[in-house]
């Protein structure tokens, strides 16, 4: 039995008895018991109904490859060269950069249910309960090298808010690579964050592995333990398909690489100052143990960030570098 049979049992949000469980995976009540202890551990709202067993907190729709494939205009399913499903994996992104290795990756994507070691940018966990999330990575070759992806990760938030935005949520973009949702208070939090990861030359071939998850549900007892403003997606749409939600993330993201090496950031960078959180507000710029106050401003053509500090305008590229609201 795994964790993820358990939850395919549950996902209707019905009553299940542990007998009844068990039967359906061919184990015993107290085998049950034990997966269901794992549940709750892992963060996934258990109810229990007194003799009558036990149902979800909240419904989920788990994973389905064939649907998502299916929900795919035809130019996605051209582009797409393989669709990968797993219950379960250390980390989305690792598992792709694994298919690079082994001379595939191209075109590829990787939904999972639950990553056990899923990263953050600057290294931060990434973790939300078993299918509650849309976890996905996607593998891209690129000929003209590193220095082509620039802006790549603005692009990807671009297309991820435009999504949202076709089932009335107005998602706000933070540089570099953060989708921000407001609450019920107009509070910004974190919706999704987008890793790149690209191997290669900088001058020739490379590959990059595009990661990006979302919270879909986030239980209060999850919540309470982040250390940020966060946000989930089904507070807003609760009755969104996360099958037809992630048909429709792989087939823009497929769409945006397709033309990328040759039109780059410049065609998206509008988009991407229309929807900036923090322009014209005060920020903190954090590169490493040195921390600033700016105002910010737009993003450039590179995916560049405007800041002025005292008087002084300077632009902010990626790596180690972040930008937080100053309150």
């Amino acid at each position: 039995m795994t964790i993820g049979n358990l939850m395919r049992l549950l996902s209707d949000g019905d009553v299940h008895s542990g007998e009844a469980l068990g039967q359906a995976l061919g184990v015993s009540r107290a085998a049950v018991w034990k997966q269901l202890k794992k549940l709750d551990a892992m963060g996934v709202e258990l109810v229990a109904v007194k003799g009558r067993g036990y149902r979800l907190a909240q419904p989920l729709e788990p994973l389905d490859g064939k649907r998502v494939v299916s929900e795919l205009p035809a130019e996605a399913r051209h582009l797409l060269t393989r669709l990968f499903v797993e219950d379960q994996l250390p980390s989305s992104n690792e598992y792709l950069r694994a298919r690079f290795d082994q001379g595939a990756g191209h075109g590829e994507v990787c939904l999972v249910e639950l990553q056990t070691a899923g990263r953050g940018r600057r290294g931060r966990v990434w973790s939300t309960p078993w299918g509650q999330s849309l976890m996905l990575s996607l593998g891209w070759r690129f000929e003209a090298g590193v220095a082509s992806l620039e802006g790549l990760s603005l692009a990807v938030g671009v297309v991820v808010a435009q999504v949202l935005e076709r089932h009335g949520v107005a998602p706000k973009l933070k540089w570099p690579n953060d989708v921000l949702l407001s609450d019920k208070n107009g509070e910004l939090g974190k919706l999704a964050g987008i890793l790149i990861e690209v191997t290669g030359d900088a001058a020739g071939p490379c590959e990059a592995v595009i990661g990006m998850g979302m919270n879909l549900f986030l239980p209060q007892s999850l919540r309470e333990t982040i250390d940020q403003p966060v946000a989930a997606l089904f507070d807003e749409v609760p009755a969104l398909s996360r099958n037809q939600l992630a048909a429709e993330v792989i087939a823009e993201l497929l769409a945006m690489l397709a033309g990328f090496e040759e039109r780059g950031f410049g065609v998206w960078r509008d988009e991407w100052n229309a929807r900036h959180a923090y322009k014209g507000l005060n920020v903190r710029v954090i590169q490493g143990a040195r921390e600033s106050e700016a105002v910010a401003g737009d993003v450039n053509d590179s995916g560049n960030l405007w800041v002025s500090e005292n008087g002084q305008t300077r632009r902010l590229s990626g790596g180690e570098i972040s930008v937080r609201r100053r309150l």
